[in-house]
């Protein structure tokens, strides 16, 4: 009688397993690199033992505010800010940042998610500002509130209104389109281009394709103009689904946009090109495209404001490929950009394209 050590299944268990484990990029990007996401997302989220918000002062003169500001607050980093600290070891500490500006200033601020809300002064009432539907603006208006009658002296008393605002490209959907579109263009390119280049390697038929008269760059620019044409699509798509069903508008200039459109796909191109250059494993394909985009996904504000991170961070996270792509989409679709705000990003963006393109072909492994 066999063993069960001799059974067929066993062995061939055995073999895929002992084959697996002898790869160590698909061990890293399989077992280490979800850790090291996780720990980086732990320090950047679980470590904030304060809940801050920044509150954009338009008025010259904001009677009630003033008072509470002087008995409460500190100077900030410049004479136009006010910083008012509220400990609380139970909750957490609560920084309210005041700054005070000008209207449109502030309603920039708004749009690109570096402000909670704004407010002013109007008949000696405060008057708070700020897109109803944004939770994190109705929570700095609660605990302002709150804190501002908890804080008045005996006989003093403070008369406020909250007044919804209703401005174009002011509310979290406005903020969001431009986001998913720059991600989308992202995600579609790294998979459609890297992936598709990998997995080709990996069955041998890029080296079938290379015996045939082919030219070997019409390969890369086909695959680049297919999904140039289908990031089209799904963006035209996403901007009319937004338009009908949440009023969303494009109020900037059209061409400028498409400009750096183009440009947008053109970085991810090459930045597609490079992480295809080499490899012939779709696990580590998939680690690698994983290593680029997870990063970028969450840090470049796509889903929320990058200033949620911590001031040393933010620097770095202007200098993302995704991050120009998606401040600048955000410019044009929400503040009225045009050719001046598109011009750097979509330089940058197109600089790093063709970078990456030039290396990548370099090093690129036909089989």
């Amino acid at each position: 009688m066999k063993s069960f050590t001799d059974n067929q299944l066993y062995r061939l268990c055995v073999a895929q397993f002992l084959e697996t484990i002898r790869e160590p990029e698909v061990l890293f990007w399989g077992m280490v690199f979800p850790i090291l996401i996780s720990i980086g997302l732990g320090l950047a989220f679980m470590q904030q033992t304060e809940t801050r918000f920044k509150v954009m002062v338009v008025a010259e003169h904001v009677a009630e505010l003033d008072s509470l500001l002087r008995r409460h607050a500190v100077p900030g980093k410049n004479d136009r800010q006010s910083v008012w600290k509220i400990e609380d070891g139970t909750l957490g500490n609560t920084v309210f940042t005041f700054e005070r500006t000008d209207r449109h200033s502030a309603v920039i601020a708004l749009k690109r998610g570096e402000a909670d809300m704004m407010v002013d002064d109007s008949l000696g009432r405060m008057h708070y500002h700020f897109d109803p539907f944004n939770s994190q603006a109705q929570l700095a208006c609660t605990r302002l509130s709150a804190l501002a009658h908890a804080s008045t002296l005996p006989g003093e008393t403070i008369r406020a209104h909250v007044s919804p605002l209703t401005l174009k490209g002011v509310r979290y959907i406005d903020f969001l389109v431009p986001g998913l579109i720059a991600f989308g263009i992202m995600a579609d390119i790294l998979w459609g281009v890297s992936y598709t280049i990998i997995e080709r390697r990996s069955q041998k038929l890029l080296r079938r394709m290379v015996a045939t008269p082919m030219r070997k760059t019409n390969l890369l620019i086909a695959l680049m103009c297919v999904r140039i044409v289908m990031n089209v699509i799904d963006a035209a798509v996403i901007i009319l689904a937004m338009r009908l069903i949440f009023g969303v508008e494009i109020q900037g200039n059209i061409g400028a946009l498409a400009a750096l459109f183009l440009a947008g796909n053109v970085a991810f191109t090459g930045i597609a090109v490079l992480i295809s250059s080499r490899t012939d494993k779709t696990e580590v394909g998939n680690g690698w495209i994983n290593a680029v985009q997870m990063p970028m996904m969450i840090l470049s504000g796509v889903f929320f404001s990058y200033r949620n991170f911590p001031e040393w961070s933010i620097g770095v996270i202007k200098l993302l490929p995704l991050t120009a792509l998606t401040d600048g989409f955000r410019s044009v679709f929400n503040e009225g950009g045009g050719w001046m705000e598109i011009l750097m990003p979509s330089a940058v963006l197109t600089l790093v394209g063709v970078v990456c393109f030039g290396i990548g072909m370099r090093m690129f492994k036909w089989y």
